[in-house]
């Protein structure tokens, strides 16, 4: 079965990768970090402080993005102000569903359809925030599934409109798709006071069996609480943390592999994009969202069930005649395609 449903790697880890797990002394296991002792996390955080120029103190590791997003979540709806959440009026159904486990309330914000691509209406928002004074914007850039995002100017410019009152939750699951750039990153959390990036390995660096979550949090006292509440007193698992750190020094190898997902776009959007009701939108992840015929979706399922290949039919209101597919490998993206025009063909 080939997996394009998912957002996953079908890929192989970095050869650095293969040979820090090969080479790992297991008898690190058999013992706690100390790096405790020095009054820091792990040697996974004071790799990613010394990698981006940002404090330790301000990193944060977690069990994927995901738990990050979660603590973060069920701490700052619980903490005695609103319980609401504005995310985005397409996203991930995990976001709802974390705030739902505290009680909390998520109203989604506009996501527009634009010529090519989906955006966000920065003033819009603004305006939302004031209005509703939601304890959270989270705010996915890039955002799954439409696969649009901010350029760092952008989010600055949109957080600065935020009132410190609001958590800027901002999750960026698949931003190193759009650079290896993190000082945006050190200028907004070292600016602002109520500001969590959410990170992971499991994307760009294909290694969401690893469940290796970061991220960076800004230089506040409300922060410096979370981040106490959030990271774990004894450190971290020993053999991920080396597989981080030899994924992060591996960039050049997923450079190369972003590469042949670029290729996919471009091959989508020529050959699909001129076909009659077919919609291929921009994206800066490892997937693609396409817009199709309805009438065709059930004749696709059944040609993609047959040639064991899955993609994702979306169900949602608004986005509910599209599908999202993973960007694997080249020849698996030319099956996808093939099927495709098979089907469009024949209709």
């Amino acid at each position: 079965m080939n997996y394009l449903d998912r957002n996953e790697f079908n890929f192989a880890p970095s050869p650095a990768v293969v040979k820090a797990f090969r080479e790992f002394d297991v008898n690190k296991l058999c013992f706690y970090t100390r790096i405790y002792d020095e009054g820091k996390k792990s040697i996974f955080s004071i790799y990613l402080s010394e990698k981006y120029g940002i404090d330790e103190s301000q990193i944060m590791l977690g069990y994927g993005a995901e738990d990050l997003l979660k603590q973060a979540v069920h701490y700052f709806l619980t903490d005695g102000g609103s319980k609401t959440m504005l995310i985005p009026q397409f996203s991930w159904w995990y976001y709802k569903s974390i705030a739902e486990e505290v009680k909390g309330t998520t109203l989604q914000y506009p996501v527009n359809e634009t010529e090519d691509s989906f955006c966000y209406d920065a003033e819009g928002l603004r305006k939302m925030v004031e209005d509703l004074q939601p304890r959270i914007l989270l705010i996915a850039s890039p955002n799954n599934p439409t696969g649009n995002g901010l350029a760092p100017a952008e989010l600055e410019a949109l957080i600065d409109t935020i009132p410190e009152q609001t958590i800027v939750l901002v999750d960026e699951a698949y931003a190193a798709f759009v650079s290896n750039d993190l000082s945006y990153i050190k200028k907004i959390v070292e600016r602002k006071p109520n500001v969590i990036f959410c990170r992971t390995l499991s994307k760009f660096y294909g290694l969401p069996g690893l469940r290796m979550g970061f991220g960076f949090v800004s230089k506040s006292e409300e922060m410096n609480r979370f981040s106490r509440y959030a990271n774990k007193y004894l450190g971290y698992d020993r053999l991920s943390e080396d597989l981080a750190i030899a994924a992060l020094d591996s960039e050049d190898y997923y450079r190369e592999i972003a590469d042949v997902m670029e290729e996919a776009r471009k091959m989508y959007a020529s050959e699909l994009g001129a076909l009659d009701g077919f919609k291929v939108y921009r994206s800066t992840a490892n997937f693609i969202l396409i817009r199709y015929p309805i009438a065709i979706k059930e004749a696709l399922q059944r040609e993609f069930a047959d040639c064991d290949y899955k993609v994702k039919f979306m169900n949602e209101p608004g986005i509910n005649t599209h599908m999202r597919i993973t960007l694997g490998r080249r020849e698996q993206n030319r099956k996808v395609c093939d099927i495709i025009l098979k089907i469009a063909k024949n209709q």
